[in-house]
């Protein structure tokens, strides 16, 4: 088992269930442990509990709720937009538990938007065949959710929240379970600094990768942090050549780095197109579904009508809303969009794709455990396989509400009660060196210029050999951002390993160079580990296996 290098823990905890992470997974696995146990559960998040990625979802959260659709044709949508790979068992899982798991989030407090007879509001995003996107406050669903599970984790008597920590390793006991984890906790009086928490359960849901692009949907503290984690602890990661690029994020010049303002796919799904500088609409012909296809479809759309006429960007038009629609159904872009100097009822908006999602991470069963006994991933850290190649629009808020619940059960049923953590085993590897924060930009430039949307063998081996003389250069001193910065690394380096073996284009994955999509051969997954010693070995699946 490799670690990152970081002084001896100062301080000292014990609980029965660590969950790192505040989204949506994290939140609804402390809460359905809380609510049915006397377990004890330490929630542990890198800013403040609020803050977690959730809050950032605009679209809303997808599920078989309205007249004439079912849980069989959001299974059909969902196994088309994951291009093959998707596990049927993982979707079928979503599918069918998801109706009840928004149900639920309702009657627990989340204000979803209503229709005039009470019933949900329900919308449609690329992908889906039906209106079936649960929506509140317009476009502000993710902060709504996040309002309501934050509400009800404060009031659970059993759940201690530490903020401000960032997670650096597991523990293990000799036998492989897991122990705990090491901390680093910032502002927290007798517990500032590095410290470890002693623990018979852990669940990884800290969020996405997109901070390793320079231009990405996703808010500062996405680092990669639970696959990196999980990785040195000898988990399997699966396919994370998948990375979802979002057709709509609101460009905002050439030089423009780190989060930027996503337009949902719900403003598609009312109504709004794409258009290209001559006006043309160039999503016509392209998918039966034109500019409402699965998001991997629009991005490489748009890129290739950027690359024929050589734009900047391409632009949106929702011109035929008007002020009224914008102000009530939209109102969070509505005004993001105006502090940019943009009125999106009398004006374009000026778009370009960026590194949004991440289909893999850490591979789990129908339960959420991984590989490593006693750990679990839920979120976009995790890989379930419900995914696939390419996530449907709006799956994965529900996803971290149905495997959190899952995880929940799973954890309860195996502890039972209170009980004392583990001895976890003493290190007996020498940690990694770190590399330092000022090398964030180097490896944010070469994943955007060589594994972005657009994806080649010479522009891979070019990553490749950035990033190996990037972790050639470790050395730096024990600190958040650098430990942030070994994480990127880490991830990256998987990823790119991952897209360099994928010789096909398939979903979210566009290798130029292997234009077809080949079931033949690569119907299946690459699952990648980290020996001991640091090497990373991939290995391909297929899809029975």
């Amino acid at each position: 088992m490799t670690s990152v290098a970081a002084p001896a823990p100062g301080w000292s905890a014990e609980t029965d269930v660590v969950i790192v992470g505040s989204g949506i997974a994290g939140l609804t696995t402390a809460l359905h442990i809380a609510r049915h146990s006397t377990l004890r559960i330490m929630l542990v998040t890198k800013d403040v509990l609020a803050a977690g990625s959730t809050r950032w979802a605009q679209g809303g959260i997808a599920a078989a709720l309205g007249a004439g659709d079912s849980p069989e044709q959001h299974f059909d949508d969902t196994i088309v937009a994951g291009a093959g790979v998707c596990d049927e068992a993982a979707v079928r899982v979503l599918v069918r538990e998801g109706p009840a798991a928004v149900r639920e989030l309702a009657q627990i407090g989340a204000r979803f938007d209503r229709t005039h007879d009470g019933s949900l509001s329900l919308t449609r995003e690329g992908g889906h065949h039906r209106d079936r996107i649960a929506h509140a406050g317009g476009d502000a669903t993710g902060a709504e959710i996040e309002r309501a599970l934050v509400t009800r984790v404060l009031d659970a008597t059993s759940v201690e929240v530490l903020e401000h920590a960032l997670v650096l390793d597991l523990l293990r006991t000799a036998d492989g379970q897991i122990a705990g984890l090491t901390l680093h906790v910032m502002g927290e009086g007798q517990r500032d600094g590095v410290g470890a928490v002693r623990a018979r359960a852990v669940v990884l849901a800290t969020g996405g990768i997109g901070q390793i692009y320079a231009s990405t949907t996703n808010p500062s503290v996405s680092t990669g942090d639970g696959v990196a984690v999980a990785l040195r602890a000898g988990a399997v990661v699966r396919d994370l050549e998948f990375v979802q690029f979002h057709p709509t994020v609101t460009w905002l010049g050439a030089r423009a780095r780190g989060q930027q303002p996503l337009v949902s796919e719900a403003v598609r799904g009312e109504g709004a197109f794409l258009v290209d500088d001559a006006g043309v609409r160039f999503m016509q012909g392209q998918h039966e579904l034109a500019d409402l296809a699965p998001r991997d479809i629009v991005a490489k759309a748009i890129l290739r009508r950027m690359r024929e006429t050589g734009a900047e960007h391409l632009w949106l038009d929702a011109r035929a809303f008007g002020a009224e629609k914008w102000r009530v159904r939209f109102p969070t872009i509505h005004e993001t969009l105006l502090s940019l100097g943009i009125d999106p009822v009398h004006e374009l908006i000026p778009i370009v794709p960026a590194c949004h999602y991440a289909s893999g991470g850490v591979r789990t069963d129908l339960h959420g455990e991984t590989s490593v006994p006693g750990l679990f991933a839920c979120g976009e850290t995790a890989c379930t396989g419900v995914h696939g190649a390419n996530r449907l629009a709006s799956n994965s808020l529900l996803e971290g509400l149905v495997y959190g619940r899952r995880i929940a059960e799973s954890i309860r049923t195996r502890l039972d009660a209170p009980g004392a953590p583990p001895e976890p085993e003493p290190s007996t590897t020498e940690p990694a060196a770190l590399i330092g924060d000022k090398a964030r930009p180097a490896l944010q430039q070469l994943m955007s210029e060589h594994v972005g949307v657009l994806r080649d063998a010479a522009g891979l081996a070019a990553a490749e050999r950035g990033l190996a003389e990037l972790r050639a250069e470790a050395g730096a001193e024990p600190a958040t951002e650098n430990w942030e910065a070994t994480n990127l690394l880490t991830v990256a380096e998987v990823l790119v390993r991952a897209a360099r073996r994928r010789e096909e284009t398939r979903g979210s994955h566009w290798r130029e160079d292997f234009p077809d999509r080949d079931d033949g051969s690569w119907r299946g997954h690459l699952d990648t580990v980290r020996t001991p010693d640091g090497t990373l070995t991939t290995t391909y699946r297929s899809s029975s296996d």
